[in-house]
């Protein structure tokens, strides 16, 4: 059987996507200690490449390191939470409108491309489906055409993620699903369109009820009666 590292360009990047891909799947669970021996067997590689993906994970926060130990899945908390909400109430309406200003012929294809088959995330997400919902936001990114935004964001929503699977663990009625098709229809029309206002607008109301708004909540509401 072919060693699957070699599709990459480095068996740290093999090692990198394959923990990623397990902590936001839920397969590595939040506060999770990582056994750094056991987990190199299991993934396929030695622990050098996978000591040099797990540096990586800090820095994107999915893993804490210390010196002495294995390390662990950073746990989830509240006040990170409520500030990922905060930052993004701010950045993502304000690239929407960006987008709406600035977007080519090719950033329109290209967040066409990423809306085609677009649906909410269900209850229990596959990682495939996490990367279907980035890449439409991403497209609205990387539309502003504002690197330093696009950058900032895409390092928030490595972080995001797994609030939103967290929030999934209740389950969304239809109602809200269907609100969340109808907000990303209108914000790629808002988009295309060229309509600053209406673009921001959506975005606004769309990050105000999202699953990581939903997270804030609930870890709020956690701490508060603990």
């Amino acid at each position: 059987m072919p060693d699957p590292a070699r599709i990459y360009t480095t068996k740290s990047d093999y090692a990198y996507d394959r923990v990623r891909k397990m902590i936001l799947e839920g397969h590595l669970a939040p506060g999770q200690v990582l056994n750094q021996a056991s987990l190199a067997t299991e993934i396929g590689i030695s622990t050098t490449p996978l000591r040099e993906a797990l540096r990586r994970l800090k820095g994107e926060g999915l893993v804490e390191l210390d010196a002495h130990r294995d390390g662990r899945v950073s746990p989830l908390s509240a006040e990170e939470a409520r500030d990922l909400l905060e930052i993004r109430r701010s950045l993502d309406p304000l690239a929407a409108a960006l987008a709406a200003e600035r977007r080519t012929k090719a950033d329109i294809a290209e967040m066409r491309s990423a809306h085609e088959g677009l649906e909410p995330l269900p209850g229990d997400p596959s990682y495939d489906q996490l990367l279907h919902h980035r890449r439409f936001h991403a497209a609205i990114y990387f539309a502003s055409h504002n690197d330093i935004l696009i950058s900032t964001l895409e390092e928030l929503w490595n972080k995001a993620d797994r609030y939103r699977r967290m929030a999934l663990q209740v389950e969304r009625g239809q109602a809200a699903r269907d609100q969340k098709a109808h907000e990303h229809q209108s914000l790629l029309d808002c988009i295309i369109s060229g309509n600053v206002e209406g673009a921001a607008t959506v975005m606004r109301e769309h990050i105000d009820t999202s699953l990581g708004a939903h997270a804030a909540w609930r870890l709020k509401q956690q701490t508060d009666e603990s």
